[in-house]
């Protein structure tokens, strides 16, 4: 049995318009940028630089309709008032707009660093060795294996199966050690190692001998556990010295790179620069806001495609061809204009959400301290500005500020909140700071377990349970007491 029936429903949708906004606030400055050269290939309509044109020959405020098929049953409307598309002033109106972009409106380059890659370096050590064919493709197959932190990570065995299988190349497990002491004498030292105990053995061999070299030798060969673990009552007892004698061979030790391939390809590798979207100075003892000027294009819409416009208005005779010419311009004209007041509101959206959270920071970005760092969430912003909590995470994830104490990533300055012994909100971060400040204050020779440090915390205003003083201290990349032991 068919039934019909009527179903009511509201739902909200994103026009084009809406994505096309939210994609551009989402972009950091330099990807910024490679989304105008994108969209200006795809749109010969839009064009940037200044327009040279201070007067229009021509203003289009007419309509005009056509039929479109010759038996006259489709209308097509054609009306374009290039007022709409085009601005008769040479800068664009949003440029001028308060305080939103800065003088580094200049197109800089970025330059890369070229030369040797770190296998490259290694290979042409090899050539003045003297090898046979066979040991020379071991050789070969050794280099190509190590990593950018100068390491080879590989079972022997395993080297051996694919020289077979890759290099047709049949040896033992002997020959490959034999080959692989001659690849650890390359520079940097400690290259080709295959852990970071025969990676410190090397290094120390190259040493010249002395009595401290040799007992750090002799700890790394014999107790590299111990060490590592820093029982250092255990190495006194083991080796039967005095703690100045231990001092002296940690000392040999921490002196050793244990990343011997870093330095080297760390050189040659494309950096990565970071472009700040926005500069906070302070001024008279006031804080000061700019936008990076690449954020704020010179974009006008083609005049070739006025001049088009203006021969369909005048020729008396209007083909089909002239017809549908007329729409794809001005669609074209449609996706300038969409396209430049994108690029005029994620201008606005980025300045007043970060005019917001720089005011509601300001003890912060006015002095550098940390621990004056607010407890902050997006919400706060959100409200604040009347934006949804999406527009401003799209701005804090991707956005990096710059400012007198350095360059930072906007959602750092984010923080959940907790309540001091006063009942106070107080920023995780602070807590983080303060934290971080007790750690580098104690004792390394007697280095303060995670319940002192919740203890010396609840003393100083902050009552923290031992598990979150765990889970910060990982969060700030510090070990364990045990492991943050000097002698």
């Amino acid at each position: 049995m068919l039934k019909q029936q009527l179903n009511f429903k509201l739902s909200q949708k994103l026009s084009p318009q809406q994505i096309q906004l939210m994609k551009l606030i989402q972009l950091p400055t330099q990807a910024f940028e490679q989304r105008i050269s994108q969209e200006m290939e795809e749109n010969p309509a839009l064009e940037g630089g200044k327009d040279e044109l201070n007067e229009y020959e021509d203003e289009f405020s007419d309509s005009y309709e056509d039929d479109y098929d010759d038996d006259g049953t489709e209308v097509i409307e054609t009306e374009i008032n290039v007022d709409d598309y085009l601005s008769d002033d040479e800068v664009p109106s949003y440029k001028l707009s308060s305080n939103n972009y800065s003088a580094d409106d200049e197109d800089k380059q970025i330059p890369y660093a070229s030369g040797k890659s770190f296998t490259q370096h290694l290979m042409q050590q090899l050539n003045t060795y003297r090898f046979d064919d066979e040991e020379r493709e071991i050789a070969k197959f050794l280099v190509g294996s190590v990593d950018e932190s100068g390491y080879i990570r590989r079972e022997v065995l395993d080297i051996v199966d694919d020289l077979a299988f890759t290099q047709n190349v049949y040896t033992t497990e002997e020959k490959v050690e034999k080959t692989l002491k001659v690849v650890q004498g390359l520079d940097p030292a400690g290259v080709a190692a295959r852990s970071l105990q025969e990676c410190l053995l090397i290094q120390l061999k190259r040493k010249e001998e002395t009595a401290s070299v040799a007992l750090a030798t002799s700890i790394l060969d014999e107790a590299f556990d111990q060490f590592t673990k820093k029982h250092y009552k255990k190495l006194l007892q083991k080796f039967d010295i005095s703690e100045d004698e231990l001092r002296d061979a940690i000392h040999e030790i921490e002196v050793l790179n244990p990343k011997p391939g870093g330095s080297y390809s760390g050189n040659t590798r494309a950096v990565e620069h970071v472009i700040p979207d926005f500069t906070i100075k302070i001024r008279d003892g006031e804080l000061e806001l700019t936008l990076n000027g690449r954020n704020a294009p010179e974009l006008h819409v083609s005049r070739d495609y006025t001049n088009m416009l203006k021969g369909y208005k005048e020729s008396k005779e209007k083909s089909k061809k002239q017809k549908d010419a007329v729409m794809f311009i001005k669609q074209k004209l449609d996706a300038a204009k969409w396209f430049i007041e994108a690029i005029k509101q994620r201008q606005q959206t980025l300045f007043v959400t970060m005019s917001s959270i720089m005011n509601y920071q300001k003890d912060y970005f006015l002095t550098g301290d940390e621990r004056k760092i607010k407890p902050m969430i997006l919400k706060d912003i959100a409200d604040e500005i009347d934006m949804d909590v999406s527009t401003v995470s799209r701005v804090a994830n991707s956005k990096y500020v710059d400012t007198p104490y350095g360059t930072f990533l906007i959602k750092e300055f984010f923080s959940e909140s907790m309540k001091n012994d006063q009942g106070e909100d107080v920023s995780t971060r602070e807590i983080k700071k303060i934290l971080e400040i007790t750690v580098q204050e104690e004792d390394k020779m007697k280095p303060l377990t995670d319940d002192k440090l919740a203890k010396v915390l609840k003393d100083k205003g902050y009552p923290i349970a031992r598990r979150t003083i765990a889970k910060y201290r990982e969060q700030l990349d510090i070990p364990v007491a045990r492991l943050r032991k000097e002698i």
